[in-house]
């Protein structure tokens, strides 16, 4: 690794806040961490491969990238992959979170529901679009409530399994909330079943992770669902 990438790479781990650190540790010690690797690529050297790559893509399918509504393409995919839709790979753009101390003696569920969700199938990078519901009993520590929304988003951009983003939001937050009493929903439409293979436009698929008292006790589980 040159001294440029280096220096950059050390400056990217230096602009990690403790959330998101905190956060990263405790998905490596569960074991659900979308699995990745540190190839010490700047953000522009990500951007250029994957437009070149693009461009291939492109022209392999025999595509006139001299038309004006083509040629831009390339650029306009490998900016949307780095910036937008797989800015969650990269945990400096972690949302800054507002944890405090839980004065007011909340200790009832607290609940987000209908959180607008769209992230991208890992085996065939095509859309998963959704909702998710959130809740958390609140022990010595809250969190504000848009924030809840913000981790929800920063997981689901990734190249994603259903599956492993419900339990990264669940882990997430008992994290943050230093409790095991959370608990998440995710009701989801995937365009790889969607648009190919099967093509079924009316399924849905469900997915549920609870902790703490969301799943030993019976009546707070069913408040949840219901």
């Amino acid at each position: 690794m040159n001294q440029a990438v280096a220096t950059e790479t050390l400056d990217f781990i230096e602009d990690i806040s403790p959330e998101a650190l905190k956060v990263r540790q405790a998905l490596e010690d569960r074991g659900l961490e979308t699995p990745l690797v540190d190839n010490g690529l700047t953000r522009q050297q990500k951007y250029e491969r994957i437009r070149d790559s693009f461009r291939e893509i492109t022209e392999t399918l025999g595509l006139d990238l001299r038309d004006d509504s083509l040629q831009e393409t390339p650029h306009r995919i490998a900016k949307m992959y780095v910036d937008e839709i797989f800015s969650g790979l990269n945990y400096s753009q972690f949302p800054k979170i507002s944890v405090i101390e839980n004065k007011m003696q909340v200790e009832e569920m607290v609940l987000v529901d209908d959180i607008d969700l769209v992230s991208t199938c890992e085996h065939h990078f095509v859309t998963i679009d959704g909702t998710a519901r959130v809740a958390y009993i609140p022990g010595n520590k809250i969190i504000g409530l848009s924030k809840i929304n913000r981790i929800v988003r920063f997981f689901a951009q990734r190249p994603q399994v259903q599956e492993r983003l419900t339990q990264q939001v669940l882990v997430a937050l008992q994290a943050l909330l230093e409790t095991d009493d959370v608990a998440i929903t995710i009701n989801a439409v995937h365009y790889c079943v969607k648009s190919r293979g099967v093509m079924d436009s009316n399924s849905s698929t469900r997915t549920t992770a609870l902790g703490g008292v969301f799943k030993s006790d019976n009546a707070t589980r069913s408040e949840f669902l219901r």
